[in-house]
C-alpha cells in the first residue's frame, strides 16, 4: 500500500507516518519547508536510512503551485491520501481569513481536483475540525448536526468537509471527513493551551517561570489522546465504503480542570501561580460545550480515545519536565 501525506511534519502527521510504515505501507509526504526536518516532529524518520528514500519519500511543494502538486500526486500513485495540512488556529484566521480560507478550503478542492483525474480511484480523508460546528444548539455532536462555525477558520473546514462528501456522491470518489475534537499530545504545538500550560507549569517547577497567564478558566473542550486518533484515521478508509466520522471522547472537561491537573503533576497549588488577562479572550467566537459524539466510530470502526483526561494531562507536563532536564 501507498499513502500520501499532507502535513506530514504536523503532530497528527507524524504520528500518521509512523503508523503507517509500521503496518509495511510506502509513505510519501508533502513538506513546505525542507530545512526545518531536522527539528520536525519526523526528523527521527528522515535520520533512518532504511526508511528515507526507500519507503519514505518526501516531496517539496506548496498548495499554490497546483501543476507541480499535481505532477507529485500523479507520480506516487497514493492508494490512500490523507489532507492534514493546513492554518491551524481559530484565533488567527480572524485576523487572516483570506490566507485561511486558501490554505484551507482552496488547497482542497485543488487536491481533488488531481484526484478525480487519476486513472484509479485513491481514497481521501479530510482532517475537519470541531470548529465546524461553531456553538451548536446541543450537545454532544454528531455526524448530522448542522454546520454553523464562527471563524474563518471554521467556514473553512466545513466548505473542505463538504466537497469531500460531494466528490463522493457526485464523482463516486471514495473521499469522505475525519471530525475532530481536541487531541494532544507532546508533539503539540505551544500554540494551543493543552502545552502552554504544560510548558509553563514545567518552566515554573523549575524555577524558570513565575506565573501562568490565561484568559479564562471556564472554556470547556472534549480532549483526546492524539496518536488514537490518528489510529481512527487510518481505520475510517480501511472500511469497504468510506463515510464521515466523528472522533471525540464525548467527555468535556474545563480549562481549570486541566490547570489543576497540571499543577497538581508537579506538587504545585495552582492559585497561586495562575493570572488572568482579558485580552485572551475570544467570547464572541468561543465555542460552547464542543462536544463529540463517538458512537458511530465506535460501533463501525471499534474505535475509542483510550487515554483518560488526567493521564493525558500528566503526559503533556511529563514531556515538558523531560526537556528542561
Amino acid at each position: 500500500m501507498r499513502a500520501f501525506i499532507t502535513g506530514i511534519t504536523g503532530q497528527d502527521g507524524s504520528y500518521l507516518a509512523e503508523l503507517l510504515l509500521g503496518k509495511g505501507y510506502e509513505v510519501h509526504g508533502l513538506v513546505h519547508r525542507p530545512d526545518a526536518l531536522a527539528a520536525s516532529n519526523i526528523a527521527h524518520l528522515v535520520r533512518d536510512n532504511t526508511l528515507l528514500g526507500k519507503r519514505l519519500f518526501l516531496h517539496n511543494g506548496a498548495f499554490e503551485d497546483a501543476t507541480h502538486l499535481r505532477r507529485i500526486i500523479s507520480k506516487a500513485q497514493p492508494d490512500e491520501l490523507y489532507h492534514l495540512a493546513g492554518q491551524s488556529s481559530p484565533r488567527l484566521s480572524l485576523e487572516l481569513p483570506e490566507s485561511t480560507v486558501d490554505s484551507i478550503g482552496m488547497a482542497t478542492l485543488r487536491l481533488l481536483e488531481i484526484l478525480r483525474d487519476l486513472p484509479k480511484p485513491t481514497k481521501f480523508l479530510y482532517a475537519s475540525s470541531s470548529e465546524v460546528f461553531g456553538s451548536p444548539s446541543h450537545s454532544p455532536q454528531d455526524e448530522h448536526t448542522p454546520l454553523k462555525p464562527t471563524t474563518p477558520y471554521g467556514a473553512a473546514k466545513a466548505f473542505s468537509q463538504q466537497m469531500a462528501r460531494i466528490y463522493r456522491t457526485a464523482y463516486g470518489l471514495p473521499t469522505c471527513a475525519a471530525i475532530l475534537y481536541n487531541h494532544e499530545s507532546p508533539r503539540r504545538s505551544t500554540s494551543f493551551v493543552t502545552m502552554k500550560i504544560a510548558r509553563a507549569v514545567a518552566r515554573i517547577k523549575h524555577g524558570l517561570q513565575d506565573s501562568l497567564t490565561l484568559g479564562s478558566l471556564e472554556g470547556h473542550r472534549d480532549w483526546g489522546w492524539a496518536p488514537d486518533y490518528v489510529r481512527g484515521l487510518w481505520l475510517m478508509l480501511q472500511q469497504p465504503t468510506v463515510d464521515d466520522y466523528v472522533l471525540a471522547t464525548g467527555q468535556l472537561h474545563s480549562v481549570k480542570d486541566l490547570v489543576k491537573v497540571a499543577f497538581a503533576e508537579v506538587a504545585l497549588n495552582w492559585r497561586d501561580y495562575v493570572r488572568y488577562d482579558d485580552a485572551l479572550l475570544t467570547a464572541s467566537v468561543e465555542p460552547i460545550a464542543s462536544c463529540g459524539n463517538p458512537t458511530k466510530a465506535r460501533a463501525a470502526l471499534g474505535w475509542q480515545n483510550t487515554v483518560p483526561f488526567p493521564e493525558i494531562v500528566a503526559r503533556l507536563v511529563q514531556s515538558e519536565l523531560a526537556k528542561l532536564s
